[in-house]
């Protein structure tokens, strides 16, 4: 009796044991690829599941999105830019016994031919390119991996390139370069500012030159900018055109403004020079006031082709024309002493 007792319970051992091997309950993300003796026979799942125990073998698949972190890649670019670059990319399971049967562990190989894939579409790349023309990189990097990954029954969704370390080298040169860039602009910008204010002082000038008052109203609108500080110096801004009323007038009362000043007498007197106002007549006796010294009469040589009465007056003392001065026709008025005499 004992020993039927023993077998009923170790049979009862058993079939528990059993029953746990061939039951199976799956979640709504995942299904079961059955082996039954090795061989391939259907896909189950979700739910409960039963089993033959011991015969038959399942395989779980997640069928979520799984995210895939790629690890940091050495790459150089195109011009020859060495940087880490390190990424991210999506997928999931679109064939469950294709990722089970072709594939030993998709989630590995995915990752492996990511990491290949990174290097080679940024190897092709210029830096100027990885930095600012991600979007067309990304979508390479999607197209190339899901290709390679098709025949898994493995679908990549998205690649996105998350981060790019340069140098420190390369990014102070990169910050030099931003600069002169915008200094270039800065530089650019103002110098059309400056041409539109040029443009703008020029039709502002043109209006105030047809009315001076204008002119003025803008001195004074000055003056009443600067006096609005407290300055102890003022800088009042003149034109000359207010200024030339008392310049011509001074010019005037000193002769004019294109009088020539008088030559110097010679110190010792002396014959006068055509042509010299005041020239011979600087003698001791016009200092005092007297008549001036005419001085020596010159001698005249006769001509021999002239009568002889001819030349009487003349050696007589009688008046002579000094040099450089005509004698008066008839019918003309003489010249005035006072002035100097004219050239002839």
């Amino acid at each position: 009796m004992a020993v039927v007792v023993g077998v009923v319970v170790v049979i009862v051992l058993f079939g528990l044991i059993a029953l746990g091997a061939s039951v199976r309950v799956l979640r709504e993300y995942e299904r079961g690829v059955i082996f039954r003796l090795g061989r391939l026979i259907a896909t189950k799942g979700p739910g409960l599941i039963l089993l033959i125990p011991f015969i038959d073998r399942m395989v779980k698949v997640d069928l979520r999105t799984v995210t895939l972190n790629i690890p940091p890649q050495e790459v150089i670019t195109r011009d020859n830019v060495p940087c880490r670059v390190n990424a991210v990319a999506y997928f999931r399971v679109v064939d469950q016994n294709r990722a089970v049967v072709e594939v030993e562990n998709y989630l590995v190989a995915t990752s492996q031919i990511s990491q290949t894939a990174l290097r080679s579409v940024l190897g092709k790349a210029e830096l100027d390119q990885l930095l600012a023309d991600r979007e067309r990189l990304n979508e390479d990097l999607q197209k190339i991996i899901d290709e390679s990954t098709e025949p898994w029954g493995v679908k990549v969704t998205a690649v996105e390139i998350k981060d790019v370390e340069i140098p420190d080298q390369m990014q102070r040169a990169m910050a030099r370069q931003a600069e002169a860039e915008r200094e270039r602009r800065a530089k650019i910008i103002n110098s059309e500012g400056e041409f539109q204010a040029a443009q703008k002082l020029t039709d502002a000038a043109d209006i105030i030159s047809t009315n001076p008052a204008s002119l003025q109203l803008r001195y004074l609108q000055t003056l009443l900018e600067i006096g609005s500080n407290q300055n102890t110096t003022v800088v009042f801004p003149l034109p000359m055109d207010v200024l030339e009323p008392f310049v011509g007038r001074s010019d005037h009362n000193a002769g004019g403004s294109k009088a020539k000043p008088r030559p110097p007498a010679p110190p010792g007197g002396g014959e006068a020079v055509p042509g010299v106002e005041g020239s011979g007549l600087s003698t001791g006796d016009e200092a005092l006031g007297g008549e001036p010294d005419p001085g020596p009469e010159p001698i005249v040589p006769a001509d021999p082709l002239s009568p002889a009465e001819d030349d009487a007056p003349a050696r007589g003392g009688g008046s002579r024309p000094m040099p450089g001065v005509t004698e008066p026709e008839e019918g003309e008025t003489p010249p005035d002493p006072d002035l100097p005499p004219s050239r002839s």
